[in-house]
């Protein structure tokens, strides 16, 4: 089982990247070292190497490798991390040259989930993810999974001794997928029954680390956990959200995104990112002091694209705004906010109730006492602020569904 946050000392490792001219390996490699900080690493030093194509058999060159393994004596590092993903054989043959464990960006990731994971589908999910990355790395690996131990790369199901074949492996993961499906029927079914009640949905998405959680629990007092870490929060929460025209809504936060997210975890989660694709608004968050904002908004929109997402409007949420100068414009479909000290939050509450579908309103309404049947329909579909018995019937302020409207034109009273 893996030893994440449990070890009393920081894991020595070494983290090692590949510049193909792919992607900005400099800026990936920052979000390694987060990564890793966040699974409980101390970073004692940082290597990266520029060529065309990895290398087949140890990804990197030989000259860099024998470098690394110089690096591991040197620094007596426990453990090298890899920034993309390595074949088995690669694992095996890297492991077996420096002498010590081996990682990629991928068994990190997987990691870090399985230590985040506290609901029954968000454990299933990632040990999911973790026996089907581990399938395909058992050819080739060879000794270099029993290196692996305990600790960081081995958090889940373990990897008690080589023994765990492929047989075995592919029987949980058989067990795994009839466990969460069981739990998706469960999720689709709560789903469905709040579409069927009119249940207006807002989903929190946006890159890891960017303040989802610091403003979901802004918004709803949730009590959700945040850290300044990458993937603070993993399984996906829902709360009442009650908006300035009196409506109220269920606002959720999922899992941030990351670049090159492991394709093993969105397997995993399709079914819970998903549930994104059923909302009625999407409130994506964005760091406004990275950088890179404008990269992590294109990696968050190419996935919400990939999910089915691309037809639901959106806010974007420049979060952090104390951190950073506030232009004096916003644009139609922008707020800036700050979850920690509340600026804009007032602001983006309005957005949000002029962006959903107008599906009730707030009406101030005489119903007769010869209507007490409509009263009562009133009290069930929508929400009463207050009910005053006079001598022409109940004064009531409430929300109204739609469908409702023609209905009580007529009790309609000056509010």
């Amino acid at each position: 089982m893996y030893e994440i946050g449990k070890q009393e000392t920081a894991h020595g490792v070494i983290l090692v990247g590949l510049n193909t001219g792919e992607y900005d390996a400099e800026q990936s490699m920052k979000e390694l070292e987060a990564l890793a900080d966040t699974a409980g690493c101390e970073v004692l030093r940082t290597v990266i190497q520029t060529r065309d194509t990895p290398e087949s058999a140890t990804c990197i060159g030989s000259g860099k490798l024998e470098e690394i393994a110089e690096l591991v004596l040197f620094t007596e590092a426990e453990m090298l991390i890899f920034d993309l993903e390595l074949t088995g054989m690669q694992i095996r043959n890297i492991s077996e040259q420096a002498d010590c464990k081996v990682i990629d960006r991928t068994m990190l990731i997987l990691d870090i989930f399985a230590g985040r994971a506290r609901t029954a589908e968000g454990k299933v999910q990632v040990m999911l993810a973790q026996y089907r990355y581990r399938l395909s790395r058992l050819v080739g690996a060879g000794a270099a999974l029993s290196r692996l131990g305990g600790g960081i790369g081995t958090r889940g199901p373990g990897e008690t001794k080589l023994e765990t074949d492929r047989r075995h492996i592919r029987t949980r993961i058989t067990a795994l997928e009839h466990e969460l499906r069981d739990l998706e029927k469960h999720r689709k079914f709560i789903g469905s029954r709040r579409k069927k009640d009119g249940v207006l949905t807002v989903s929190i998405v946006g890159y890891t680390n960017a303040g989802k959680s610091a403003l979901f629990n802004t918004l709803t007092q949730a009590g959700v956990l945040t850290e300044n870490k990458l993937f603070a929060t993993l399984d996906v929460t829902a709360r009442a959200l009650s908006l300035p025209d009196g409506r109220s809504v269920l606002l959720s936060d999922t899992v941030g995104f990351i670049r090159r997210l492991p394709h093993h975890l969105v397997e995993a989660f399709r079914s819970t990112l998903e549930e994104t694709a059923q909302a009625d608004l999407i409130l994506h968050v964005l760091d406004a002091s990275e950088p890179d904002i404008r990269e992590r908004m294109e990696i968050t929109q190419s996935l919400l694209t990939e999910l089915g997402c691309a037809e639901i409007p959106q806010i974007h949420v420049l979060n952090k705004s104390d951190l950073v100068d506030i232009p004096m414009r916003d644009e139609a479909d922008t707020v800036w906010i700050s979850a920690k000290t509340g600026y804009g939050l007032d602001t983006l509450l309005s957005m949000i109730s002029r962006t959903l579908p107008q599906t009730a309103k707030r009406m101030t309404l005489c119903i007769p006492y010869s209507e007490g049947s409509l009263l009562q329909c009133l009290r069930d579909e929508g929400k009463i602020f207050s009910e005053e018995y006079t001598g022409d019937g109940v004064v009531i302020d409430a929300m109204v569904d739609i469908k409702r409207h023609k209905q009580v034109q007529r009790y309609l009273q000056d509010s």
